[in-house]
């Protein structure tokens, strides 16, 4: 009965294609607990907020029109590539893939959002601020294949067969690119890998 068929079969495949008000309802639901997910890789990724911003929308737009590629099961790593294929094109257009640092308030929000729950004595709090800022540099630093693999596992908290989806390559090169991208880190940052 028209109106009351909210899926429709895709021919020969077997496939459901959704009616617009279900598949936006279904990428609401899905895509927009992820905005800040996305926000956070593409600022990491561009180093500069209107950038990224710009690139999520652009990847939240892509994502809702392949929607129907989604499979199913891990739509967090599926949004993330998406977030990562339109990052990579645009620094390819932009920037030649080099990133410019981010302001030290924007990048420690990008890092963590405020703790307003934990007092920190002023000292302490300038040693975090510190400290937040020289790893922020240094992770800025990486060559972008190594930078990538830090923030979506360290930041975004993916699992190495999440990464690999992500950025399409084997697992055993994300567990090698964390361990380079972890000994880079460790070498620019010596007083904290204690």
């Amino acid at each position: 009965m028209p109106g009351h068929d909210h899926a429709v079969p895709h021919a020969g495949m077997g496939v459901l294609i959704l009616s617009e008000p279900d598949r936006r309802a279904q990428f609401e639901r899905l895509a927009m607990p992820l905005l800040d997910d996305a926000v956070n890789l593409a600022v990491w990724l561009t180093g500069n907020r209107v950038d990224a911003e710009d690139i999520v929308q652009e990847s939240m737009l892509r994502a809702f029109k392949y929607l129907d590629r989604f499979s199913g099961e891990h739509f967090r790593p599926w949004l993330l590539q998406i977030v990562r294929n339109t990052a990579m094109t645009w620094l390819a257009r932009n920037r030649s893939g080099r990133v410019v640092y981010m302001a030290d308030a924007e990048a420690a929000e990008a890092v963590a959002p405020a703790d307003t729950a934990r007092a920190e004595s002023p000292e302490q709090e300038m040693l975090r601020q510190d400290l937040t800022e020289q790893i922020n540099r240094a992770v800025a630093d990486l060559p972008v294949e190594f930078r990538e693999v830090i923030i979506l596992r360290e930041m975004q908290d993916l699992s190495y067969k999440e990464i690999a989806a992500v950025i399409d390559v084997p697992i055993g090169t994300v567990m090698s690119r964390l361990a380079r991208a972890r000994k880079i880190l460790m070498s620019v940052l010596p007083r904290y890998a204690s």
